[in-house]
């Protein structure tokens, strides 16, 4: 089907699910899931799959194994596009709106030591300066990063703010009322197209010293 938009069931779902979350809970509303959460993201990644390569949508369970955290069921939808290893295109879908990022997300050592140095050699500069643009154009830059400077870099460096981070996400969010529209569809496109460049500089320089690294048994 064709993406309507996010119905405001969506929000109230994910809303209640925060206050019970419990397998009762999941069980008595899995049919509002299917229709108000998962369908429509379902039409939403359907729409956008043909210039941004298969879209790949999260199970709403959680993986518990590791965390302290056993609640059973994620408190939002994602999906996302995998362009390399810990690489790729984001859509997260939670009581609030939507938000779309790209990512360089992976937590494996080698994948966090090359970004660490990419950004330190002068070619981070080139990183910074997409970084800035996207700023300017309303973007926000999160991610996994040290309280912090790491050790040995100088309070003065240029890149300070960049090199504490351990991970990228960097994009834009919407509220419900833009996410129940139709044209939602092109604000998540148009928001990845702005990010394009960036996770393409991030593929050839910090991607390629990844498997540099992996490679050297790093």
């Amino acid at each position: 089907m064709a993406f309507t938009g996010i119905p405001d069931e969506a929000f109230d779902f994910y809303k209640e699910l925060a206050e019970d979350n419990s397998t009762s809970f999941w069980h008595r509303n899995r049919d509002r899931y299917e229709r108000a959460v998962r369908e429509p993201m379902a039409d939403l990644v359907t729409e956008l799959s043909p210039e941004f390569g298969e879209i790949r949508m999260l199970r709403p369970q959680r993986d518990t194994r590791a965390s302290n955290d056993k609640s059973p069921y994620k408190t939002y939808q994602g999906a996302l596009v995998d362009l390399e290893p810990g690489l790729g295109y984001w859509l997260h879908l939670d009581v609030d709106g939507l938000r779309a990022t790209g990512r360089y997300y992976s937590r494996a050592p080698q994948e966090m030591a090359a970004l660490r140095a990419v950004v330190a050699e002068e070619k981070g500069g080139e990183l910074q300066s997409l970084v800035d643009g996207l700023e300017g154009l309303g973007h926000t830059v999160g991610g996994v990063a040290l309280q912090t400077r790491p050790r040995g870099v100088p309070a003065d460096h240029p890149r300070v703010r960049l090199l504490r981070h351990r991970t990228l996400d960097i994009g834009r969010s919407c509220d419900r009322t833009t996410a129940g529209r139709s044209s939602a569809a092109e604000w998540v496109a148009g928001t990845w197209r702005e990010l394009r460049p960036t996770l393409d500089w991030l593929a050839v320089n910090v991607c390629s010293r990844a498997r540099e690294l992996r490679g050297a048994g790093a």
